[in-house]
């Protein structure tokens, strides 16, 4: 479908070359998009959701905020007591500092790797919720997300979807760039009433200018959080002496999971070893006065210290400070500002994809770029099957030799290896196009792709 497996052509003119590139791109806009149009729209609708986590999040624990009270709050560790008799066996994972007195302390229990938050009333101790941290409305959000409800296999389409996406906007960039345009009717505003077939293009085309940059953006900035191109990036930054002691973000809810069981697993300390000190670590914590929402972990089989973390959805503003297991001093603390200058780059990545680094605004250009992202899906689909003859898919017409130049070999091999789960797709494809698709005239009538090469 992509012509990987050609051979390539040293020598042909400048019109043929800038010809060949044309036809070849389009072929793989054509096909990128067949492939991503459905996981842009799921992905498209989820991430919007995801951008008001912080509001949908604060209005579904309305109902836990603003008790009634009967005098001060219960000392942290009866709380925690309280929360680890709720579910039996577990282990003390963090605390939330609540953001006022009147509202429920929530405690974050761990058992299995599974973790279960339980709300209790900060002064009668009753437990007013207790839920499976991945059973929350944003927490499902996000795994469709991430994973579509598929685990490690689900994190792995997502990644190759992604990836075809960054090949999708790239050449489609390519593709409608204005070479002879005259004005911004057909770049920039659309042609509403010059005919049904001019109306579907402006649509695609213009909505592609005005988004592809955003797009890109979010497409690159979740890259991180993928599970091969994730952690081929920790690779590299171990090789480099760049790696970070501790991340704010994770590849595989898998792993996640695996880690928590391992670090909050029996260390030879009982539950009140944990829970003892953490009055002390509270208060330590408060008086820090981090940005909210502000979590407190005990040591574990990972950090011998107790951690006051801020997870403030800006991340420019989170700070973290480490305290002894000992006696509750502060042992160390790292601002924004400390880490190394690839985690403040990726972590500003990161909360901008998320919405959050700079408010409202950012929210409102995430839904805009997502609301254009589904715009060039469904125009891209229409446009499709008003062209597509009958009876085949409507692939573009491959190039009649086979043969692609130097330069768009070249552009293969980069986006192979920057995006190594769409390298071993095409790979994949190539032999599948010259083994099995090639040899059987009907499938290779209705997927568009070139006649063999007969010698």
């Amino acid at each position: 479908m992509t012509d990987v497996s050609a051979p390539i052509q040293v020598q042909s003119s400048a019109p043929e070359k800038r010809a060949r590139l044309y036809r070849m791109l389009w072929r793989w806009h054509f096909y990128a998009g067949l492939f991503c149009i459905p996981f842009i729209i799921l992905l498209s609708i989820t991430g919007s959701l995801y951008l008001f986590k912080p509001q949908i999040e604060a209005a579904l624990d309305r109902p836990y905020t603003n008790l009634a009270v009967t005098g001060p709050s219960a000392p942290v560790s009866q709380q925690v007591k309280i929360a680890l008799a709720q579910v039996e066996g577990s282990s003390f994972k963090s605390y939330r500092l609540p953001d006022g007195p009147t509202d429920a302390a929530q405690v974050l229990v761990t058992k299995g790797g599974e973790d279960t938050i339980v709300y209790v009333h900060p002064t009668s101790l009753e437990i007013l919720k207790a839920i499976p941290r991945e059973d929350r409305l944003m927490a499902v959000v996000r795994t469709i997300h991430g994973e579509l409800l598929m685990g490690d296999n689900g994190s792995l389409i997502v990644e190759l979807a992604a990836s075809w996406a960054i090949v999708m906007v790239v050449t489609g960039l390519y593709l409608w760039w204005p070479r002879t345009a005259q004005g911004l009717h057909g770049v920039l505003i659309p042609r509403l009433h010059a005919g049904s077939k001019v109306f579907w293009r402006d649509i695609h085309a213009v909505t592609g200018m005005w988004v592809s940059f955003f797009a890109l953006f979010l497409l690159l900035t979740g890259l991180p959080w993928t599970n091969v191109w994730g952690k081929g990036f920790d690779m590299v930054r171990d090789l480099t002496g760049t790696a970070a002691v501790s991340k704010d973000w994770t590849q595989s809810r898998t792993a996640e999971r695996e880690a928590t069981a391992q670090a909050f697993s029996h260390q030879g300390h009982d539950a009140p070893y944990y829970v003892a000190n953490v009055d002390d670590i509270a208060a330590s914590a408060r008086a820090a006065r981090l940005a909210p929402p502000v979590t407190i972990t005990p040591p574990n089989g990972k950090n011998p210290n107790w951690m006051a973390r801020s997870l403030a959805g800006d991340r420019i503003s989170r700070i973290e400070i480490a305290f002894s297991a000992q006696d509750g001093s502060e042992v160390s603390r790292e601002s924004f500002g400390d880490k190394h200058v690839i985690d403040q780059a990726v972590g500003v990545g990161i909360a901008a994809h998320e919405g959050q680094l700079f408010g409202p605004l950012n929210q409102a250009l995430g839904v805009l770029t997502a609301l254009g992202l589904i715009t060039l899906s469904v125009s891209a689909f229409v446009m499709w099957r008003k062209r597509a003859p009958v009876g085949v898919l409507g692939a573009p017409p491959p190039i009649p030799d086979q043969k692609i130049g130097v330069g768009i070999g070249l552009l293969i091999v980069v986006f192979a290896l920057f995006l190594p789960v769409l390298g071993a797709c095409l790979i994949l494809v190539a032999v599948m196009e010259r083994l099995i698709l090639n040899r059987i005239p009907s499938t290779r009538h209705f997927l568009g792709l070139a006649q063999p090469a007969t010698h």
